[in-house]
């Protein structure tokens, strides 16, 4: 079977950019900087994407495109004689199957919101709570979003690679930079605006200070680290069809820069109208399905700002999905030589039955709890993924590209440098051996306390 490859630079910059982008840019991304004291966080963010995420990404680039091959076939091929490092590649698509068994879900509360905006289903700001919880407590309308999400994505990536997921992600991260640009000069004319622009970016270490110095630098290690979602082999896949014109560090680089640019502008969505109708910027998880929409209900047409932003969560969401479905249908064609209907048909199905559990965790299944009642369906299996299989993942990867009796340093380097941009040196063999995997380290204790 003829490998496909990206038809344009461009279009691989923005598949990989949308599994990148997704809800923890937006909605994860301005409410922990808001709990951590805005622009010093933001300093030390962009501090830990270079010389943690970027390294990282490159790696998977570099097994992706050094095999032409997905996660499984990829680590067969290039792993050392009598090793078994190819084990961790189903633990990669074993991390794409539990992203996806709650990130629908989550996903499908935007395409939800979207509608409620666009049709004008918030009657007052006072209603905006009983929405959500509303919402919670319907099994068959939180399905129903879901599986919109679902069969969407399994069609998109149906179609292949260049006539399915590089056209729509194309189409869509168009519209999505537009839309989030257009949201950001609307909230920066809002009254107290320019207060909420200096929390977000002007380094504050005075607060700092308040808020503690060391836990602001491990929360931007975590999220810089996080953004990208690497371990779990969701970009190596993309790696495999890209070709050789161009080094690994340049496309990295360029990928990180657009998910930051989302980042970013995200956050000069959201402080502006918080700081100028007096919401607090750290309201956590709610921020987006509560406190936000009580702020677009506040604004003039704020029905239509708010549907705007909600097409935005949506395609930011939808970006991942079609991305981690990607993956996982490659998985099948590559391993199993299935034709990629037949590999979309197969995880459609295990899909749609696999995310039910979360789906139904907020209503019918509201008892079930793990890790001493403290977390819920949807909290575990994200525990799982965020805490466990990317870092420790992550670190693998780290590993196996690093040392002989993996795939090791020469060849990686080789492979990462090969074509025009920026080029890798060789003397970064000490920080990506004995530093980075200790920056890693902390991140996975951290993430088990």
């Amino acid at each position: 079977m003829v490998r496909e490859n990206f038809k344009s630079r461009v279009g691989f910059i923005l598949v990989s950019a949308g599994c990148a982008i997704g809800i923890g840019n937006v909605w994860k991304f301005p409410y922990v900087t808001g709990e951590n004291g805005g622009g010093v966080f933001v300093l030390f963010y962009l501090l830990f994407l270079l010389i943690m995420g970027v390294p990282i990404l490159t790696m998977e680039y570099a097994v992706g495109r050094a095999s032409k091959k997905s996660i499984v076939g990829a680590y067969r091929m290039l792993e050392a004689k009598n090793t078994k490092w190819h084990i961790h590649g189903y633990f990669c698509i074993l991390g794409c199957l539990i992203l996806m068994m709650y990130y629908t879900t989550v996903s499908g509360w935007m395409l939800n919101y979207f509608v409620k905006f666009f049709t004008n289903a918030f009657n007052s700001i006072d209603g905006v709570e009983g929405v959500f919880g509303s919402m919670l407590a319907n099994p068959i309308e939180m399905t129903t979003f879901m599986a919109i999400t679902v069969i969407l994505g399994i069609i998109v990536c149906s179609f292949g690679l260049q006539s399915g997921l590089e056209k729509v992600a194309k189409v869509m991260m168009g519209m999505l930079l537009v839309l989030i640009v257009v949201l950001a000069c609307h909230s920066l004319t809002l009254s107290k605006a320019i207060d909420g622009v200096k929390f977000y970016l002007l380094p504050d270490f005075e607060t700092a200070n308040k808020v503690g110095l060391g836990k602001i630098i491990t929360q931007a290690m975590n999220q810089s680290f996080f953004t990208l979602s690497l371990g779990v082999a969701a970009m190596e896949i993309f790696g495999s069809y890209m070709d050789k014109k161009n080094t690994l560090t340049s496309e990295a680089v360029r990928v990180c820069l657009l998910d930051t640019f989302v980042a970013i502008i995200s956050g000069l969505i959201i402080f502006p109208a918080c700081f100028s109708f007096g919401i607090n910027a750290d309201a956590g998880p709610s921020l987006i399905f509560i406190t936000l929409p009580k702020v677009f209900l506040n604004m003039p047409f704020g029905r239509i700002w708010g549907t705007l932003f909600f097409a935005f969560m949506t395609f930011a969401s939808f970006s991942t999905v079609i991305a981690v479905f990607e993956n996982l249908i490659a998985f099948l064609i590559d391993e199993f030589n299935f034709s990629r209907k037949k590999a979309s048909l197969v995880w459609l199905i295990l899909i749609l039955v696999l995310s039910m559990p979360c789906v139904l965790g907020y209503n019918i299944l509201s008892n079930v709890r793990f890790m001493g009642g403290t977390k819920d369906i949807l909290d575990f299996e994200d525990f799982i993924v965020s805490n466990l299989l990317l870092p420790i993942g992550s670190l693998i990867f780290l590993l196996f590209c690093s040392f002989k009796f993996g795939w090791g340093f020469d060849k990686y380097i080789e492979e990462c440098n090969t074509g025009n941009g920026i080029k890798l040196k060789k003397g970064f063999a000490f920080y990506f051996k004995f530093i980075l995997p200790i920056l890693i380290l902390i991140i996975i204790i951290q993430g088990l306390k």
